[in-house]
């Protein structure tokens, strides 16, 4: 689907955003069940976020893009994210894609890319694939799962490792393998039909392949790029900090909208049978249900305040520090572990209302849909408590462990 740049993309801002996402909430939830019955975001979704210029959130401004904050993109993905789980996900994972894509590609390949509107990429940035080189490009060669919202995408955003003369390439003046990033048109996919899952069912992040596909050194960057050739200090986060921006608002966003759902059951004077209907529930109930408040609202200051820490040294022109990055991914990680207490929660004493189809039982679903990915895993605490001890001196993050810098 393409979606046409607003001409005034440029003179968008954080409070104009928010009040967008905000004022799509009831749309976005009505418009859930559907999305889930198809295995993708509706028509009516996808072009109300796309008038609202919501896939706009980290694209260069130089290329139409709002380029907001990272607390700026966090808070309005949190937004969409309450108002819908499958719609923030899609939101949050094209705009890793799309901003990586427009902040790292040289300036004509950009160009041609976002130059007559903000196109929608998608795909799987693990470096699953084979890239073999080629004069001026690559043979790209692999298969991938779950390339988040990639049913709704133009091109494909896909991670492979680089070989030469049938060996691995390491960057150089490194031993890191080359990981790379192939922008490749969605028609050069082979797109697998098997999004058959739990949660996050409107997404449409299937399983795809790519079979002897040339791809031009222009229409490649490295995975861990994190100086742009358009745009700002953002984008010295690179696609690791984007995401973990990402993931983080869909965390505390589904998180939000589970416990105005059970609050919502605990209100009502009649319905399916369940401890919450019948005054409000019990004192177990309470107890856990202002502990869960609380959890969550700690959460999400953690978040904020880390984001603020990362965005203020941003502004000074530098990188984050490994122990800013730790914090944030540690701050990511609890978020997602409140959202699954608080899950848990509603699920528990929901009665027939978390049981039945509804919106407890889709946050539900999602969340724990969200919590599996490998970012969110325990192995991430464990880095994260390793190298707060001091014992990661000389590592640097990648995907999901700490490795050595060079």
């Amino acid at each position: 689907m393409q979606l046409e740049t607003s001409s005034a993309l440029k003179q968008l801002n954080h409070s104009v955003l928010l009040a967008r996402a905000k004022g799509l909430g009831n749309l976005l939830s009505e418009q859930s069940s559907v999305g889930e019955n198809q295995g993708r975001l509706t028509d009516e979704t996808i072009n109300a976020l796309a008038g609202a210029d919501l896939f706009s959130l980290f694209v260069p401004k130089c290329l139409g893009g709002a380029e907001l904050s990272p607390t700026e993109g966090l808070e309005i993905i949190e937004s969409i994210s309450r108002a819908d789980g499958s719609t923030g996900w899609v939101v949050m994972a094209t705009q890793v894609s799309v901003a990586s894509c427009a902040a790292f590609l040289k300036p004509p390949v950009a160009k041609a890319i976002f130059g007559t509107h903000i196109p929608l990429i998608a795909g799987q940035g693990a470096p699953m694939g084979r890239a073999d080189t080629e004069l001026g490009g690559y043979r790209l060669n692999g298969s991938w799962n779950y390339g988040s919202g990639l049913l709704h995408s133009e091109w494909i955003h896909t991670g492979a490792m680089v070989h030469q003369d049938g060996a691995p390439r390491s960057y150089p003046g490194t031993t890191q393998p080359d990981a790379r990033i192939f922008i490749v048109p969605i028609n050069q996919a082979e797109l697998k039909g098997n999004w058959d899952v739990l949660g996050l069912r409107a997404t449409g992040s299937i399983d795809y392949s790519i079979k002897n596909v040339f791809v031009s050194e222009d229409y490649t960057h490295r995975l861990n790029a994190n100086r742009p050739h358009q745009g700002g200090d953002l984008y010295r986060l690179g696609i690791l900090g984007l995401a973990t921006v990402g993931h983080t608002g869909f965390a505390l966003g589904i998180a939000r909208r589970t416990l105005d759902e059970i609050a919502r059951v605990a209100q009502a004077s009649s319905g399916r049978p369940s401890m919450l209907s019948n005054r409000g529930g019990g004192e177990n109930f309470h107890l856990q249900y202002g502990r869960s408040e609380a959890q969550l609202l700690a959460a999400r200051a953690f978040a904020f305040d880390i984001w603020n820490q990362i965005q203020c040294r941003l502004l000074g022109g530098d990188d984050p520090t490994v122990r800013q990055i730790t914090l944030a991914r540690l701050a990511f990680t609890n978020a997602t572990s409140v959202a699954t207490t608080i899950g848990n929660l509603a699920f528990e004493f929901g009665g027939g209302s978390a049981l039945r189809s509804g919106s407890i039982q889709r946050c539900f679903r999602d969340q724990r849909a969200g919590a599996q990915h490998l970012t969110a895993s325990e192995a991430v605490v464990r880095e994260c408590a390793k190298e707060l001890l001091g014992l990661m001196q000389g590592k640097v993050w990648s995907l999901a462990q700490m490795i050595d810098l060079n």
